[in-house]
């Protein structure tokens, strides 16, 4: 993937053009073109199957694009994706952390993923334990976590190098409202304190008007609106919400994305396919 002439990734944590992929004929995403500003908190919004979880992955170099190109953090996903994965950090919507390790374990294997030098990993670990509220239960099994708490430490392990760029995948699905909050309550704790871009995936109108600077709203593999929340609603009408700038974009009103037991369902089986 060679940098077209046109195009330059300096200024944008990420930026696309024409970004593509297809599977079998089936285009999952198609010819997307974005920027994300360093800094912003940017939400890709859209119901299951739009495309939005396989745009994180190509942006994360787990899946390699079929056509266009990408940029994060400066380095080209497709030529340079080792340089890519040491700036960034990935919360998958399955369950990453390992239920038979306590908190501490957990960090621990992932300081040395990371290559975080020996003598500094315990001091690393203790600071994301203490930023997702977690140090009490630094050694306790995750298999005895709530989901709210394992959501934490998924946060603290994608994060414990200090990514420049974040990507959530659906970080909030399950959740209780006090684990919902406390979520995002770590997430902003994260930009303020070192500067992360993130962006996440979600189908809740809602969590993307409240949370993020700006959003794209994904159809069918494409973008068909961006910006930020209240400049999309301004546009469709004095009293819209964004479930009302998605209808007018696509003609077809969101879905909820499924019961509790529904999206469990879901996150087992694609942990068995994995």
């Amino acid at each position: 993937m060679g940098m077209p002439g046109d195009v330059s990734p300096e200024g944008a944590a990420i930026r696309t053009a024409g970004l593509t992929k297809r599977f079998n004929g089936l285009t999952a995403v198609d010819a997307v073109s974005v920027e994300v500003r360093y800094g912003e908190i940017f939400g890709l919004i859209g119901p299951n199957g739009a495309g939005k979880s396989t745009m994180i992955k190509m942006l994360t170099t787990l899946l390699p694009p079929t056509a266009g190109h990408a940029w994060v953090a400066g380095f080209d996903v497709g030529t340079q994706p080792t340089e890519v994965r040491k700036r960034i950090g990935y919360v998958p919507q399955v369950v990453s952390a390992d239920g038979a390790l306590t908190g501490y374990e957990n960090l621990l294997v992932s300081a040395r993923l990371y290559g975080i030098p020996r003598a500094e990993q315990g001091a690393r670990i203790r600071e994301a334990l203490d930023l997702v509220g977690l140090a009490d239960a630094a050694h306790t099994l995750v298999s005895r976590y709530s989901g709210g708490m394992i959501r934490s430490l998924e946060l603290a392990q994608s994060t414990l190098h200090r990514p420049v760029v974040l990507f959530m995948d659906e970080p909030t699905v399950g959740l209780d409202p006090v684990a919902y909050r406390a979520v995002w309550e770590h997430i902003a704790d994260l930009r303020r304190r070192f500067g992360t871009t993130i962006l996440i995936t979600t189908h809740n109108m809602e969590e993307a008007e409240e949370h993020c600077d700006r959003v794209a709203i994904m159809h069918l593999g494409r973008i068909v609106a961006v910006g930020s929340p209240a400049d999309l609603t301004r546009d469709v009408g004095p009293d819209a919400t964004l479930d009302d700038v998605f209808v007018h974009h696509t003609g077809a009103a969101i879905e909820s994305g499924g019961s509790y037991r529904e999206v469990l369902r879901t996150r087992r089986t694609a942990r068995r396919l994995s």
